[in-house]
């Protein structure tokens, strides 16, 4: 029998490696996890790998996943995000970024209505991205808008992400999804109070258009109609939650009939794009299902062979402030961003860090809260920040990955700034949760 300390050396050095060569990782994890569980104890203990696989396909709570994917999907093909954009024009062009602070608007009305970072980001690059150059946006400006907008759609409900760390941590999904409410409203808003600030020290970096049309508020308030079917979903999503008639899971069945109901209204509903989407959905929710498999099998391991016990007494036993512990997890997050994605970071990090946040007397919930910044922030740094390659799909031409990188500087130090705000004042996180659902605190 091999000691186990040097099994968990073998683990974690050869995740390293194999994540360097650029390996798939749930099967990095899979394999990581298989070899180790033979060495340790032999080919008959793989029947545990097999049995936290079944647990985790026959789960309920990751039913929604492929339900909220499917949402966002169909919403992103029914023209509606079209809509919200020349809403968006009329409202917002004849200001100094207005373009700009229209664009985090519609990103932050997307996360709402679908869950997921990619649609998001790809509409925008696609619709607001060429008005904004077509008007002499500096490019960095409006790249970094899109991009650090895009993000939104890991905290407010109802987040994909959100839900894999809520089963990941064995919390209340409607109460994550409560937490994650204000924190989006208030990095949205600082987004756009950015924005206006920088454009009007320096009016050239976004100017004001001669040629924007001047409307009556009266016809401006009729174009606001296209906020009507959004708003439905959103209302149909999370009203039935916390009005106590859905669980999250059910949630995501209503939210995809009112994306049906929404694409329809706008006669784009067809078989043809439900079976796009239907394709889509599947290949995002393997992807998801795969790395989740990977990751339970390695932390398993990684559990039994007392790493989480050995890591959580060391953390105990260090004479330091608490919040040096956390603020060296959260760094640990923010390395780790560089190089996996969201749902790796989750599966990997959450059964091992929040043993140590909970011996250390913070709240879970609000812990949930600071891990999705850390996941926001992860979404717009290089290398493998997503955002960053959803965006380079649809750049124009004369446009490179360099702008982009320029571009999300200052929106990934505001998430930062606003990570520091929550750290020091939890109290901006968990009363919206402590009030809506008191019962699950």
């Amino acid at each position: 029998m091999i000691e186990s300390s040097l099994v968990l050396v073998f683990m974690f050095t050869a995740l390293v490696a194999f994540m360097l060569s650029g390996a798939g990782l749930a099967f990095v994890l899979g394999a990581i996890a298989f070899i180790s569980t033979i060495l340790l104890w032999g080919p008959s203990a793989l029947i545990v790998a097999v049995l936290n696989t079944f647990e985790t396909m026959t789960s309920e709570a990751l039913m929604a996943i492929p339900l909220y994917v499917l949402m966002a999907s169909i919403l992103e093909k029914s023209g509606i995000i079209e809509a919200l954009y020349e809403a968006m024009e009329i409202w917002f062009s004849r200001l100094n970024g207005g373009l700009a602070v229209g664009t985090i608007a519609i990103c932050t009305i997307l996360a709402a209505m679908t869950g997921v970072v990619g649609a998001a980001v790809a509409a925008m690059g696609i619709l607001a991205l060429p008005s904004m150059l077509a008007r002499g946006y500096h490019p960095p400006l409006a790249l970094g808008a899109i991009c650090a907008g895009g993000t939104l759609g890991i905290l407010i409900p109802p987040s994909v992400v959100t839900i894999v760390y809520a089963i990941t941590a064995q919390m209340s999904i409607g109460q994550m999804f409560a937490a994650g409410i204000v924190p989006g409203l208030i990095l949205a808003g600082s987004y756009s109070a950015y924005v206006l600030i920088r454009t009007w020290l320096n009016p050239a970096l976004a100017p004001k258009p001669a040629d924007a049309p001047q409307l009556p508020l009266g016809e401006k308030l009729a174009r606001l109609k296209s906020l009507v079917l959004p708003g439905i979903v959103v209302l149909g999503v999370l009203g039935s939650i916390y009005a106590g008639l859905a669980t999250p899971t059910e949630a995501a069945a209503v939210g995809v009939l009112g994306a049906a109901a929404s694409a329809l209204v706008t006669r784009k509903l067809s078989l043809p794009m439900l079976s796009e989407a239907a394709r889509d959905t599947l290949r995002v929710t393997a992807m998801i299902l795969w790395i989740t498999i990977g990751a339970r099998a390695f932390v398993s391991v990684f559990a039994a062979t007392g790493g989480a016990d050995s890591l959580l007494g060391f953390v105990e036993g260090l004479e330091t402030s608490r919040w040096v512990v956390l603020g060296t997890m959260v760094l640990v997050l923010i390395f780790l961003g560089l190089f996996l994605d969201e749902i790796g970071t989750i599966l990997l990090c959450v059964p091992v860090f929040l043993p140590i946040v909970k011996a250390l007397g913070f709240d879970p919930l609000w812990f949930g809260v600071l891990f999705m910044i850390t996941a926001q922030m992860a979404y717009i740094t290089p290398p493998f920040g997503y955002t960053l390659f959803y965006l380079k799909g649809v750049l124009p031409p004369g446009l490179g990955i360099g702008q982009v990188y320029r571009g999300i500087v200052p929106f990934f130090l505001i998430q930062l700034g606003v990570l520091v705000l929550f750290a020091l004042f939890p109290g901006l996180v968990t009363w919206l949760p402590e009030t809506l659902l008191p019962s699950l605190k």
